[in-house]
């Protein structure tokens, strides 16, 4: 944790020029540069958006936003970035970004404990939680309890593995039996392939689909089809607090000009996927276009509109979480996220 301080503080001081509403860095340019710039600021205002990892399809409204011109139209200029290496949240707490990607379950610590983050959840991504257990095809790993007597790759994380222990013994299985392997699987293919391990957890509209394209027959399932509680929102876009409270209008905008564009992707998945590709040119593309026809119907599914936070779902996951010992203060109901900045 005093890492985790130290890194907010430093970042704190790296992003001071970030963190007011339409500031910008002009650093060390030259006196041309930096007339260009103040002429393009007077325009457009600046935003920073900090990935959770590499770009991905959980990201595509992002870059058709910014493709398509719709920031620009809305008076922005947004500017992609990555990660620290403690996450996004941090990034974004310090003020070094104004909005970023992280996932409800990564976000507890950010609502509970001594070192909480003035970070709140502004729009869900994805609507429904599309992450669970995969495994080759035939290994009998077709429900939680299938677990049991094989391999399974940990990131040793307590709300990870306290959601596997409950669901594994809510199927009937125990969980002393699962095979415990610590491992940070990034090819997920080569890691069942060769039997480093059996079972691991993964994102279907990514892994799940590179699997299908590289014609690896695989079982598949889904946390929330086991408890409503594991509906959670995975992924969502976080934004700093100071940044809400002083800079709504540019919220606004910057969530209507977001929204827009995962609107584009769900109409047009190939355009989109297309668009992202052309922003990451080392991604597979033929993952890209299959992921991102999957996705275009999860991005909303069944909510009012794109980025709705459902409080009801929200809050039942950290209920569970306090109701199963994994974090000892209950988070109060309506904790850390907000509809107030995104329109139907």
């Amino acid at each position: 944790m005093k890492r985790r301080m130290f890194a907010v503080l430093l970042v704190m001081v790296m992003a001071l020029s970030l963190a007011a509403c339409g500031k910008s860095d002009s650093g060390n340019k030259t006196d041309a540069e930096k007339k260009a710039e103040e002429k393009e600021t007077k325009e457009l205002k600046n935003v920073t958006f900090v990935l959770d990892w590499t770009p991905n399809t959980n990201h595509t409204g992002v870059y058709v936003a910014i493709e398509k011109g719709f920031y620009e139209d809305a008076g922005l200029k947004v500017k992609v970035v990555q990660p620290p290496e403690d996450g996004a949240a941090v990034l974004v707490a310090s003020g070094g970004a104004q909005f970023g990607v992280d996932f409800q379950d990564y976000l507890v610590p950010a609502f509970s404990g001594d070192n909480q983050l003035p970070v709140t959840a502004v729009a869900g991504i994805i609507q429904h939680n599309t992450s669970g257990i995969v495994s080759l095809k035939g290994n009998g790993i077709t429900s939680p309890k299938g677990m049991c007597g094989k391999k399974y790759a940990t990131w040793e994380l307590e709300i990870e593995q306290a959601m596997l222990k409950y669901l594994v013994e809510k199927d009937g299985g125990d969980f002393k039996d699962v095979t415990m392997i610590p491992s940070t699987v990034t090819d997920v293919a080569s890691a069942l392939s060769t039997k480093e391990v059996d079972d691991v957890w993964i994102y279907y509209a990514w892994d799940g689909i590179a699997l299908e394209q590289k014609g690896i027959a695989s079982d598949f399932f889904f946390f929330k089809d086991y408890d409503e509680a594991l509906d959670y929102y995975s992924p969502v876009i976080i934004a700093n607090d100071d940044y809400l409270k002083d800079c709504p209008e540019e919220t606004k905008a910057f969530l209507q000009a977001t929204k827009k564009g995962y609107e584009y992707a769900m109409k047009h998945p190939k355009e989109a996927a297309d668009i992202l590709v052309k922003a990451a040119p080392e991604l597979d593309k033929e993952i890209v276009v299959k992921s991102q026809e999957w996705l275009k119907d999860q991005y909303q599914a069944d909510a009012p509109y794109w980025g709705y936070i459902d409080e009801k779902r929200w809050d039942a996951f950290y209920d569970w979480l306090y109701e199963n010992g994994v974090v000892k203060e209950k988070i109060p109901h309506g904790t850390g996220f907000s509809n107030d900045y995104l329109q139907e």
